[in-house]
């Protein structure tokens, strides 16, 4: 089954489009945690790895039933060398294991054979990943090689097209000649690379994705008429100040062609002023699953959609 499908598939099991981005900043780990790894490994990388992956198998044990997938940022596990690329991995594998997908968050993107081994690295198996972000600043050259991937492995790609950060304007939102914006000629690039034999799901929707933030919903909604065959992966919902509102111009008449992703506020909703104080540090993955919900049902009311 092509990925764009077991995606969608999995949103409609869970009545969810929302995934959980684990940016696991060690800093966002309970005392109780960092503590136990440190007597166990010594402190340094290797115990602040092993603390983060613990800190995410708590996560993932809360809302594996609730979200259909999770996306680690792969910079928060780089920071621990050899360890916390291990830290990434296990985490793959148990959210894997626990019948989420696994979007990882790397933003690759080179030319040649530099290309296919970020391809054949992040959707060939070594990282255990369902899909991968990808920047296509260097064209097709260095795009092609992770299509070709999500072919011959059936994985997914979601290219960045207009990101959710408040200076990405700075170079998507130029005007160029032909008289569209940089961002709009990368989405109608996107949807021509999207057409390819293999890519096509029986939803309607592509494996070749796109990233577009749910902090500029004109756009969004905008986008999402100018590529109708693209599914989008929606951040900057939560922390970033975007809403279920501003994420709904993301989605599709059926309430499809969209998955939004929340992070710090999932990871650290324990200590959101919404809740009141219930919860503490320790509480971090039961408060993680509240908010999962609570955000599934605002998405959901924002889409007219059930769940």
């Amino acid at each position: 089954m092509v990925f764009i499908d077991r995606l969608i598939e999995r949103i409609i099991e869970v009545k969810n489009p929302s995934v959980v981005g684990l940016d696991t900043n060690i800093d966002f780990v309970p005392k109780g945690i960092r503590e136990a790894c440190d007597d166990e490994f010594g402190v340094g990388a290797k115990s602040d790895a092993e603390a983060v992956y613990r800190f995410n198998c708590g996560i993932i044990d809360h809302i594996c039933d609730i979200a259909p997938a999770v996306k680690p940022q792969i910079a928060f596990y780089e920071l621990f060398g050899s360890y916390g690329a291990e830290a990434f991995i296990k985490t793959a594998v148990y959210a894997r294991d626990s019948g989420m997908l696994v979007i990882a968050d790397a933003k690759r993107g080179d030319i040649g054979t530099t290309a296919a081994a970020y391809a054949d690295a992040f959707l060939g198996g070594a990282y255990y990943a369902d899909a991968l972000t990808v920047n296509p600043y260097l064209g097709i050259d260095g795009v092609l090689p992770f299509i070709q991937n999500c072919v011959k492995n059936e994985k997914g790609i979601f290219v960045l097209v207009k990101t959710s950060n408040p200076s990405s304007g700075d170079f998507q939102d130029l005007d160029l000649s032909m008289g569209k914006k940089v961002y709009e000629h990368i989405a109608d690039k996107v949807g021509e690379w999207a057409l390819g034999e293999g890519l096509m799901g029986t939803y309607g929707y592509s494996s070749v994705c796109a990233v577009v933030g749910a902090t500029y919903p004109e756009q969004a909604k905008a986008l999402r008429e100018r590529i109708k065959k693209i599914f989008f992966l929606v951040p900057g919902y939560g922390a970033q100040g975007g809403g279920g509102a501003d994420a709904a111009a993301a989605f599709d008449a059926s309430g499809l062609g969209a998955v939004v992703n929340a992070s710090r506020s999932v990871l650290c909703a324990w200590s959101h002023e919404r809740w009141g104080g219930r919860y503490t540090h320790g509480d971090y993955a039961v408060a993680a699953r509240e908010e999962t919900l609570r955000m599934r049902a605002e998405i959901n009311r924002a889409i007219g959609a059930t769940g």
